[in-house]
This record gives structure tokens, C-alpha cells and sequence, in this order.
């Protein structure tokens, strides 16, 4: 059976919140418009939009409010000045611009999206590296014996200036104890690295009701500051590079291999010989 690969986040993400064991890692995410921005910018200062369908970071945009939002109608004092001096940033790439308003925010927005789907996700303030925000890329695959293993665990740093961690975006990898480091307490790292293990093997075992043909999910984890994780976001065809390049230790990218091999990701070393 060919590898089934799943583009939409949307839906993924739709699947995961079925599950009571994965559903509390999952930050708000809903259907962009102009409601739904205006809505969470009320209840939290950091969102993401991103496109439904897409790789590499390409289309992400995030907006950072500033300033607390005006009562709802009815609940705001007599002698409270209507404007308050909220602003928003938009930021994409490593280009800022800043809007006074909901309204002008979303039409600046909407020229990016130009009208195509894109959801609209709740913003995880995040342990930092060296200043700079990261986050943890865990791979999940199925073996030889039909049931689910993480196998692997890296981390991405953002670029400077970046909002996105991916490689393709300028960002560069890490080893999960290098970020943890200075982080999280000893004690407290092999704890949190087992939750991490768990989640994607609970994570694939989930996507696999609904989608039975995957084989190997690449889960985009964050972590916040009280140390809780957050899946942003599940690639269903995942880098595998990143293990080979940049563990010394190669039994962990051979076991990658091999599972990789057994379901079809890639060619028997034989056949691989064979093509020289």
C-alpha cells in the first residue's frame, strides 16, 4: 500500500482534537477570517496564519497585539476613552508593518492570503535559544511490527529576525539536550523528553483512525514556559535528513532507515547499490 500523505492542516488538526489524550496539546486553531482574528486577538496578544496546505513555512504570517482590546460593547466605563491605543504587528518573512486597527490588519492580511484557506492559530509564547525561539520536530514511525515509535527528536532555532524555525527558512538545528540546557532542570528533562516519546506515538495512533495508510508523521512541538508542549503542526512527510546530518550518534538514524526501508520511504540498500 502506497504512503498515504495528508496536506491539510486543517484536517489533521480536526482528527487530533477527537482524541482526550492529544486534544490538550493542541492550541486553539480555527477557519481565518476577519472574525475569528478579531476574536482571538481579544483573549490572547500572539496569533499565527497559516496556509492550509504547505511546506516549508512558506505563507506563515504571525500578529503580535500590543495593548489590552476595548470592552465589549455595554461593558466599557463612561469615562473610558473608546480608543485604548492597541496596535497590531504584522509580521512574514523578516518585513514588519504596523496597524492601528482590525480593519486595516485584515485587508493587509487578506493581500497574502488572496482569498484561499488558511487557519488562524493561537500563539505559544516559547523557551528561547540563545535569544532566538525554537521548536522540536519529532519523528513518529510505523515499524516492522506494525505499531508506532518515536525514533527521533530536533530541534530548529529561528533564524534572527525570523517568525518560522524550518531549515529551508534559514533556521539551524540543534539537539534536544542543547536547548533544554539552561531550561529545564535536570530533574526535570528526562520527565518532559518521555512526554514528548509518548505524544507522537499517541499523536500517529490518532491520525491513523481517520488516515490508515500513514506510515511516518514529522510532529512540529513548542514549548511553552511552564514546560508544557504544544503540536502546532503534523507533517505527514517529514524530513529524515536532519537525523543523519547532525546526530553523531548514526544508531539512531539507522534505526530511522531501516523503518523508513520496511514501509517504502526508502529503496533496500541493494537497490540503492544497484543504481550506481
Amino acid at each position: 500500500m502506497a504512503i498515504q500523505r495528508v496536506a491539510s492542516k486543517w484536517a489533521k488538526t480536526q482528527v487530533l482534537l477527537q482524541n482526550q489524550q492529544v486534544s490538550p496539546y493542541i492550541p486553539l486553531t480555527q477557519k481565518y477570517t476577519r472574525a475569528t482574528l478579531g476574536n482571538m486577538l481579544e483573549n490572547t496578544p500572539l496569533v499565527y496564519i497559516k496556509p492550509d496546505r504547505g511546506t516549508y513555512g512558506n505563507g506563515v504570517m504571525n500578529v503580535q497585539r500590543h495593548g489590552e482590546p476595548d470592552a465589549p460593547a455595554g461593558e466599557q466605563p463612561a469615562e473610558c476613552s473608546p480608543h485604548t491605543g492597541v496596535e497590531y504587528t504584522l509580521r512574514y518573512g523578516i518585513r514588519s508593518e504596523t496597524y492601528a486597527n482590525l480593519d486595516a490588519l485584515h485587508q493587509a492580511i487578506h493581500r497574502h492570503t488572496r482569498g484561499k484557506f488558511y487557519i488562524i492559530q493561537q500563539g505559544i509564547v516559547t523557551l528561547k535559544y540563545e535569544e532566538r525561539q525554537f521548536d522540536l520536530r519529532i519523528l513518529t514511525q510505523r515499524t516492522p511490527y506494525r505499531n508506532w515509535e518515536t525514533t527521533g527528536i530536533i530541534g530548529r532555532v529561528a533564524a534572527k529576525d525570523m517568525i518560522i524555525t524550518n531549515y529551508h527558512g534559514g533556521g539551524s538545528v540543534r539537539l534536544l539536550n542543547e536547548l533544554l540546557e539552561g531550561n529545564v532542570s535536570p530533574e526535570e528533562a528526562p520527565h518532559l523528553e518521555r512526554k514528548l516519546y509518548e505524544l507522537g506515538v499517541a499523536t500517529a495512533q490518532q491520525l491513523q483512525t481517520k488516515f490508515p495508510g500513514i506510515k511516518e508523521i514529522g510532529l512540529d512541538v513548542a514549548i511553552d514556559e511552564q514546560l508544557n508542549p504544544w503540536i502546532l503542526e503534523v507533517n505527514t512527510l517529514p524530513a529524515i535528513f536532519p537525523f543523519k546530518k547532525f546526530f553523531k550518534d548514526k544508531s539512531i538514524y539507522r534505526r530511522i532507515e531501516r523503518y523508513a526501508i520496511n514501509y517504502g520511504r526508502l529503496p533496500g540498500r541493494s537497490k540503492r547499490r544497484g543504481s550506481y
